[in-house]
């Protein structure tokens, strides 16, 4: 296999393998129920909703006030 008659320079190199290292921002939709902003195609982070449906119900923490309203009912 033939090699090449001269060596590519660092800088032809390094522009070519920087094409490589380029962050791309991820396309973001706004969700319909809450309007937060997440990936298309998945679900809300926020809302747990797809689609207009409830896909993941958020946990609700209780607080001690809760705890101490269901004991006395």
């Amino acid at each position: 296999m033939p090699n090449p008659y001269r060596k590519h320079s660092p800088r032809r190199r390094d522009s070519r393998r920087s094409k490589n290292w380029t962050v791309h921002m991820p396309g973001l939709s706004a969700c319909k129920n809450c309007g937060g902003v997440h990936q298309p195609h998945t679900i809300c982070q926020q809302c747990g909703f797809y689609g207009g449906k409830l896909i993941v119900p958020q946990k609700v923490k209780k607080t001690k006030k809760d705890d101490k309203e269901e004991g006395k009912g």
